[in-house]
């Protein structure tokens, strides 16, 4: 974040960087509902790497997903119980023969959240172009 502190008109510093650019966002530039805030459960970089593959693919296995993270089994499973106990992604559980398998999907909730957070990202950076 380069422009983490601009200057504003009057002279103080905003730690946005941008105030006309968020009030411009907060009053709905884009279409992004609640864009005043940023859904801070997609926000946070591994889950929404997660969250970001599941829209990519039908479903992916536990291991795969882990591989493609490149990530712990831990910080995966902490990080997809927080998606899965805001209804973002689906979790199902099978056995291969002895061999549990554990699947991942995103659900329609998760869609739309990601596409939330996806408008409300745009609309930010085109405020901050818009300078």
């Amino acid at each position: 974040m380069a422009k983490q502190h601009a200057l504003l008109k009057n002279g103080k510093k905003s730690r946005s960087g941008n105030a006309r650019g968020l009030r411009n966002v907060r009053e709905g530039e884009a279409g992004a509902e609640n864009a005043s805030e940023l859904d801070r459960l997609i926000h946070e970089r591994m889950r929404l790497g997660i969250i970001s593959a599941l829209a990519a693919n039908d479903s992916l296995a536990f291991n795969d997903l882990k591989n493609l993270m490149r990530t712990t089994d831990g910080n995966l499973s902490v990080h997809a119980r927080k998606l899965e106990d805001a209804g973002y992604i689906a979790c199902a559980k099978s056995f291969d023969g002895r061999v549990p398998k554990t699947e991942y999907k995103i659900t329609a909730t998760g869609r739309r959240a990601l596409e939330r957070y996806l408008d409300h990202m745009e609309a930010l950076i085109r405020a901050m172009r818009d300078l």
